[in-house]
C-alpha cells in the first residue's frame, strides 16, 4: 500500500515546486535591472521563509497512545513494587524518565489515608498537599473515587478530564487505581480516550476475565 501524504506534506511540496519554478524562470534572465533583481530577491526571500516555516511547523508523528491493558499491567507491577519497598520506593514514580512513564501516560501514587498525592512525575506541586478536593479540568472531583480502590481488591476505573503531559487543555482520562498492599498507597495510571466505557474497562481488570 502506497504512503498517504498529509495535508502539510502536500503544501510543503507545493511551496518547494513554486520556489524552484521561480528559480528556473528568473535565474535564467541574463541582464535584469536593479529593480528586477530586487524583486527577485524579495520573492526568493519570501518563498524561502514560507518553506522554512512549513518545514519547522510540520507536525511530528502523533504520540503513541497507551492501551488499557498496558495500563492495568503497569499499575499491577507498580503496586507490587511499592508494596515491597514502601515509602522508600515513592521516588521512582516522581521521575519523568522511567519505566513508569511511557507513551502518552504515566503512573502516579496517592496516599488515601492523608488525602495527598504521594508521587507524580509531572505535577510535583500536588505532592503532600490536601488533594481531597482536587478537580479535573471540567470541575469533577476524582480523588475520593480513586481511593475507592482501597475497598476493591481488583481495583477501580475512574473517569475525569485531565491534561496530557505537556498540554494545558484537558482530555477525557479514565484511570485504573489499585491498592499497594501493606501500604497506605494506591497506584494509578490512565488512558486518554473519548470512547472507552467503565464497564468495558472493568472487564480487563476483573480477576474473572
Amino acid at each position: 500500500m502506497g504512503a498517504v501524504l498529509l495535508p502539510w506534506e502536500v503544501l510543503y511540496g507545493f511551496a518547494r515546486m513554486i520556489c524552484l519554478g521561480f528559480l528556473v524562470t528568473f535565474g535564467r534572465t541574463p541582464r535584469a535591472s536593479g529593480k528586477a533583481r530586487g524583486m527577485k530577491r524579495n520573492i526568493f526571500a519570501l518563498l524561502g521563509g514560507v518553506i522554512f516555516l512549513l518545514g519547522f511547523s510540520a507536525p511530528s508523528e502523533g504520540q503513541e497512545k497507551a492501551a488499557a491493558q498496558e495500563v492495568v499491567q503497569k499499575v499491577q507491577e507498580a503496586a507490587k513494587s511499592l508494596s515491597q519497598s514502601g515509602e522508600a520506593g515513592l521516588a521512582q514514580f516522581d521521575k519523568k524518565e522511567s519505566v513508569w512513564v511511557w507513551k502518552d501516560t504515566y503512573v502516579f501514587v496517592l496516599d488515601c489515608s492523608k488525602g495527598t498525592v504521594a508521587a507524580h512525575p509531572f505535577r510535583p506541586d500536588l505532592i503532600g498537599q490536601d488533594d481531597t478536593k482536587l478537580k479535573g479540568t471540567r470541575g469533577t472531583e476524582f480523588f475520593p473515587k480513586l481511593c475507592e480502590a482501597t475497598k476493591t481488591p481488583s481495583g477501580v476505573w475512574v473517569e475525569y478530564w485531565w491534561p496530557k503531559p505537556g498540554e494545558k487543555e484537558g482530555s477525557r482520562k479514565v484511570s485504573f487505581a489499585l491498592t499497594a498492599s501493606n501500604t497506605p498507597y494506591i497506584v494509578g495510571a490512565g488512558i486518554y480516550d473519548d470512547k472507552a466505557t467503565i464497564i468495558e474497562l472493568q472487564k480487563l481488570s476483573s480477576p474473572d476475565k
